[in-house]
């Protein structure tokens, strides 16, 4: 007879937490040899959705800073929100805080002249990345697509928001979209850092000041964190391996939120063996409130073929879904600002958070069955028997699937 003492300890659900602690190491040390950076331990993490709780936390952070204020993003554009983030920024360098700001040259080209003038008089760096007029085509293709937010060197904010109206609100409804973000503390601040500085240095001469203090990071939390960079170049990227580690380690679940589904049919394949092998794959895509229906008439192309080995999709209704977020086996996620897309693992500079912590997946995969709740699964039957026109649309666009 087995005694309570020699029963192996298990979590709410169930689980060996001797079972859980093996694929973690297990997911970690791949992580680490195959992509080349140590993860971090002792980081607190705290997920934020939507645009109150994300856009509260960054200006709470901002209003509050003391020593420096880096921040990058792809989209800025207009509206209150924008104003809002200006005027923060604005006095927090009126204030003597050095500020810097990176904005994409492409994505942020909407933002207000009057906005731009009112931050620069207050003492605000502001560069831009890769300006469309003056490059080559080829570098035009390349964008940096980051969202990074680092505040006196000790809290840091990625995710996918970027500063718009659309991302206000909580979802309630389609002109407010969904997405998440994250808040970290702790050694990982030091990678996202480095994902600013990475950018930062191809667009001003001056890296640091006497302003950054490279501060020692002490234990925030428990939470295991390898902050990883995707750049645009040719050949095998990062962002490539982190996310075909992510879905070969899964054993019994492999979830995916994504804005722009649109991969090539090699992690299409990825994701059927996952499936065939018993791993439960589901995938939330946005649904009849898409901002892109190229990119998505692209990834629809592969539906039959997912639905076929099981894979379950599912269709966000109630505005665009513009997360990106992955768990696995309730232990591991990724978190930032890639997209499930050709554009974000071939082309654009990215930034990803691989995170070992049950608690922090746990949140996560709560906010993903939400999500499920209020989305429409695509029926394998009824997919089969979709239009001829829709066949044609999905097929015109094929060829420029590698730019979506």
């Amino acid at each position: 007879m087995t005694s309570t003492q020699d029963r192996p300890e298990t979590t709410e659900g169930g689980q060996d937490t001797s079972l859980l602690q093996e694929r973690t190491v297990r997911i970690r040390r791949r992580l680490e040899r195959l992509i080349g950076i140590a993860a971090t331990e002792g980081n607190a993490l705290v997920p934020l959705r939507n645009g109150d709780a994300i856009f509260a936390g960054m200006l709470g952070a901002i209003r509050a800073a003391e020593h420096t204020v880096d921040m990058m993003t792809f989209v800025y554009w207009k509206g209150d929100i924008a104003r809002e983030f200006a005027q923060a920024l604005a006095e927090r360098a009126r204030a003597g805080v050095r500020v810097r700001l990176l904005l994409d040259g492409f994505g942020s080209r909407l933002i207000e002249t009057e906005q731009l003038e009112a931050m620069e008089q207050a003492g605000v760096d502001v560069a831009w990345f890769r300006r469309p007029l003056g490059l080559s085509p080829l570098k035009q293709n390349h964008r940096c697509h980051r969202k990074v937010l680092v505040v006196d060197e000790e809290a840091a904010f990625t995710g996918g928001v970027g500063i718009a109206e659309e991302w206000c609100g909580d979802a309630r409804n389609p002109g407010e979209w969904r997405d998440t973000h994250v808040e970290v503390r702790g050694p990982a601040v030091d990678g996202i850092a480095a994902a600013f500085a990475q950018n930062w240095a191809e667009c001003n001469d001056k890296l640091f000041d006497d302003r950054d203090r490279f501060v020692e990071h002490r234990p925030q939390g428990d939470a295991i964190v390898q902050v990883v960079r995707g750049s645009a170049s040719f050949g095998w990227q990062d962002m490539q391996t982190l996310i075909r580690v992510m879905i070969e380690s899964a054993e019994e679940r492999f979830r995916l939120a994504t804005a722009y589904f649109s991969p090539d049919a090699y992690f299409i394949e990825l994701l059927c063996a996952a499936a065939r092998r018993g791993v439960e794959v589901e995938i939330v895509l946005p649904g009849p409130h898409t901002d892109k229906r190229v990119c998505q008439l692209a990834g629809q192309h592969f539906y039959e073929d997912l639905l076929a080995c099981g894979v379950k999709i599912y269709q966000y209704q109630p505005t665009m879904m513009h997360a990106k977020v992955i768990t696995v086996d309730r232990i591991a996620a990724l978190i930032g600002s890639t997209n499930f897309n050709r554009r974000s693992l071939d082309h654009d500079e990215e930034v990803m958070l691989a995170v070992l912590d049950q608690e922090f997946t746990a949140t996560l995969d709560e906010h993903f069955a939400a999500d499920v709740a209020v989305s429409e699964p695509i029926k394998p039957g009824r997919w089969k028997r979709r239009s001829l026109a829709q066949r044609a649309r999905e097929l015109a666009v094929q060829p420029i699937r590698r730019f979506l």
